[in-house]
């Protein structure tokens, strides 16, 4: 990517020049010594000039381009392709890439990319999109290098040079037998360090890590980074190999996975689309159901309230610090949330770890409630009594308030360490249990707490 943003923006107004006065061959040696992610950033920019632009790549890079370019863009160039163009550019892209568009596009564009794919490119296609969502299927790529056991070294080479040029990776090959079933692996290194006439069966590895078809996509996307692979056979239920998936398309997986979390802890419905790009009904249906249920949560804190309306109206000096004790209660439980949360996805922390995830957040909440508490206290009586020499500030009420301050620390992190993994253990998402979920509970819980110790200590 561009190190600066003064260089993309000298960039874009050299490419505007050249497209204004039709120096295209300018423009050609412009683009062509620029990274495929690159130009299809300079792309998102250049709106209706995107079929020109793209017009003067080589096909090979074209189709890099291509790939990059959000679903948008590629949808404005597919019905702005000839039928020659649109087929020179499938047949550069990588099946499992071609699997992502058709996902992508509205019906009539997805039957015409059928429609001049190759038989052999159309039925795997079909086959992937079979596959449920989120599936270890449903991202992988059926081009692959196989080998047979019985090559040796030489014939092995020469198959890779024939073969390799179509498929998405060289780096590891697959050895498999007739029926197809996994036997073992080796790398190209490997290949190219051994002895010509050395057979295959005695170098491969046979320890081999693989995932089946129908595994979750997240978990296979964490095993490729746990192992530092650059790919991962996919084998089904008969361990017959079926495709491989890349590093490339994990970190995409990944990266869904990161949005989809974060837009759940914030109380929405996720979204695939990026978010200058979705409309404001799409975004209000996303936002909406989870706004009106933690409203009418909402109203359990305000009936608590409305139950203790005398000893508010006998200490009113009390209702100035029910903000207060709620959102350092909401602050605790969204931390040891996010902490849990966190630890889940990285698979750090399993259910059968509940009770020593407990015993911690009970100990740093301890540390945590005395720390809030003491700083509370003074700020109490130096700043509120005798700097804005409020008179209703007593050592009764400071005492209230620090002590809810405890108490109400240490259920926020008890609440917020154990929903995630309760969630987790019931098949739920852990994300949902996050912030604006967990500050409800504990809102009302404060608030107990809070009238409680004002009963006890104040008589009220």
């Amino acid at each position: 990517m561009f190190e600066l943003e003064n260089e993309r923006t000298e960039l874009l107004k050299k490419i505007e020049d050249d497209l204004e006065r039709k120096q295209y061959a300018h423009l050609r040696d412009l683009l062509l010594p620029l990274e495929a992610a690159d130009i299809a950033a300079l792309c998102e920019e250049m709106d209706d000039k995107v079929p020109l632009m793209f017009r003067l790549l080589p096909k090979e890079l074209a189709a890099e381009v291509f790939v990059e370019l959000d679903s948008d863009e590629q949808e404005i160039l597919i019905r702005s392709f000839s039928n020659t163009k649109l087929k020179e550019v499938l047949d550069e892209l990588y099946l499992d890439d071609t699997v992502d568009i058709v996902e992508e596009m509205p019906a009539i564009v997805v039957k015409r990319i059928l429609q001049h794919s190759d038989p052999d490119t159309r039925k795997s296609i079909n086959e992937i999109l079979k596959y449920p969502d989120d599936s270890a299927g449903s991202i992988m790529t059926t081009e692959f290098v196989d080998l047979k056991e019985t090559m040796t070294v030489e014939d092995a080479l020469k198959r890779i040079r024939r073969t390799g040029p179509d498929k998405e990776t060289i780096n590891i090959c697959y050895v498999i037998d007739d029926g197809r079933h996994l036997l073992g692996l080796l790398s190209i290194r490997t290949l190219l360090l051994s002895e010509e006439d050395d057979v295959i069966h005695d170098i491969m590895q046979t320890n081999i890590i693989s995932v089946q078809t129908l595994d979750d996509q997240e978990a296979v996307a964490r095993s490729l980074s746990k192992y530092g692979f650059l790919a991962l056979p996919v084998v089904d239920q008969e361990n017959r190999l079926v495709g491989i998936i890349t590093v490339d398309d994990a970190m995409d997986v990944l990266q869904e996975e990161v949005t989809e979390d974060i837009e759940k802890m914030a109380a929405m419905l996720p979204s695939d689309k990026p978010y200058l790009k979705t409309g404001i009904f799409e975004t209000f249906k996303a936002r909406i159901p989870w706004l009106l249920l933690l409203m009418i949560s909402a109203t359990f804190t305000g009936q608590i309230i409305s139950t203790f309306e005398n000893a508010l109206a006998a200490a009113t000096i009390l209702t100035a610090y029910i903000p207060m004790l709620m959102d350092t209660g909401g602050n605790c439980g969204s931390q040891a949330s996010v902490s849990v949360i966190r630890g889940i996805s990285l698979n750090e922390i399993e259910f059968s770890d509940l009770l020593q995830v407990i015993w911690k957040e009970i100990r740093v909440a301890v540390i945590c409630g005395v720390a809030l508490s003491a700083a509370n206290f003074v700020k109490l009586m130096l700043v509120d009594r005798l700097l804005f020499h409020n008179q209703l500030v007593t050592i009764p009420v400071a005492a209230v308030i620090c002590s809810t301050m405890v108490c109400t620390v240490l259920c926020a992190k008890l609440v917020g360490c154990t929903l995630p993994l309760l969630a987790k253990k019931i098949g739920f998402d852990p994300a949902v249990m996050a912030s604006p979920f967990i500050t409800t509970i504990v809102d009302a819980i404060s608030l107990l707490i809070y009238f409680q110790f004002a009963s006890a200590i104040l008589g009220l």
